[in-house]
């Protein structure tokens, strides 16, 4: 565990689109010192400067200057902090040596990652070295996954209270998503596919539920690639491109949580197109897009604040068990997933970790696992989002 460190927290990518909107978020909620200490850090101390001066941030701020492309620059700066925060990404690219030193350096980690083939990797590389120093490593703390991890965990903490045993089949279900995905998104994905068709092994890894599980697989789990009706929704269901990624990491929060939801968990993600014949045209046309593959969208590139601003997501989480019991709560945001909420949920994470210190947890983790309802209490207090009980 990162401690007695120069720094609180080091935003690493401060330059980038969506670096840019953690810093503003940081700046805004927490101001310069006191319990949040932080920094900024990219590759060129002139673009820095010149953010950082563009957006108003007070020049208290330090400034990084740390590269990807020199691992001894990102040594350096992983030992000067207690938590390092990435939006530098595809991660598979960028992000390899970083995991490396923070887990060998006990410093903690946050990042915005939904690429499950560098995920399996890292943990197989990493997760030992990270225990060992103490080191909290946690992966897709972003819209993918935080809103799906923490809105599962949510839910079984009611069906403990209120049944006092977990829901064994969750259905998480998107009600209404405003907003776009970021061109960073978009290059982790095509970045994904492209070494998946070289790599027959990764496309296993791309199509187990169970592929962050390592040594443990579960039951048969709904595919979530074709339209489906939900009877108990009274809705047609469509593929959920995020799916993929946030499937994984509830699985995986199930096995580092001692398997707190049973080894029998069911759980899918889809998204609600509504009933009847305009429900089921609805849920086949999304089924048949190919738009992400063609996006030209760049890293750095994104939308406008009035449309960040504007956006939206709400999520519901239906679970049910063996004897008939169910339970439905959801997950709301106030801002665009891909950009608003998730600078400002990656932003908590960090000071959830670095205000929450815990020797009793490490390794390579899950928003769930590392944090659980501490941060929930964070995002709901700070974040803009809200955790209900629906039934």
């Amino acid at each position: 565990m990162a401690q007695n460190k120069e720094l609180g927290i080091i935003v690493y990518g401060a330059t980038g689109y969506t670096g840019r909107l953690v810093c503003e978020y940081l700046y805004k909620q927490y101001g310069v010192g006191g319990d949040v200490s932080w920094a900024m850090a990219g590759r060129s101390q002139q673009k820095l400067e010149q953010v950082r001066d563009e957006m108003g941030i007070s020049s208290e701020v330090p400034l990084i200057v740390a590269d990807a492309g020199t691992p001894s620059s990102i040594d350096d700066m992983v030992r000067r902090t207690s938590v390092v925060l990435t939006t530098v990404g595809p991660y598979q690219l960028y992000g390899s040596d970083l995991v490396r030193a923070c887990a060998e350096a006990g410093t903690d980690y946050v990042d915005l990652c939904g690429e499950p083939g560098w995920m399996h990797e890292m943990i197989a590389a990493h997760d030992e070295a990270a225990k060992a120093s103490g080191a909290r490593i946690v992966f897709s703390c972003g819209f993918d996954s935080v809103p799906f991890d923490l809105g599962v965990l949510f839910l079984q903490q009611q069906a403990e209270q209120q049944l006092q045993a977990p829901l064994s089949r969750i259905k998480g279900r998107v009600r209404a998503m405003k907003g776009t995905f970021s061109g960073g998104t978009l290059a982790s994905f095509k970045a994904t596919m492209a070494k998946a068709a070289k790599n027959p092994e990764l496309v296993q890894v791309l199509t187990n539920p169970f592929a962050l599980t390592e040594g443990f697989s579960g039951p048969a789990q709904p595919s979530g690639h074709k339209p489906v009706y939900d009877e108990d929704l009274a809705s047609w269901s469509a593929p959920f491109v995020m799916a993929t990624i946030n499937t994984k990491n509830i699985h995986r929060s199930n096995l580092l949580l001692g398997h707190a939801y049973g080894e029998n968990f069911v759980y899918d993600e889809m998204m609600l197109t509504g009933p009847g014949e305009k429900g089921e045209a609805m849920a086949k046309a999304v089924a048949a897009d190919t738009s992400m593959a063609e996006d030209p969208r760049q890293p750095g590139e994104g939308p406008s604040k009035e449309e960040r601003e504007t956006g939206h997501y709400d999520v519901l989480f239906a679970g049910s068990d063996e004897s008939g019991n169910s339970i439905s709560v959801s997950v709301q945001g106030d801002k665009d997933p891909g950009y608003g909420s998730t600078s400002k949920m990656i932003a908590e994470s960090a000071v959830c970790l670095l205000l929450n210190p815990d020797e009793s947890v490490s390794g390579i983790l899950t928003p769930a696992s590392a944090m659980g309802s501490q941060l929930i209490d964070r995002l709901q207090a700070n974040a803009g989002l809200s955790f209900q009980v629906e039934s």
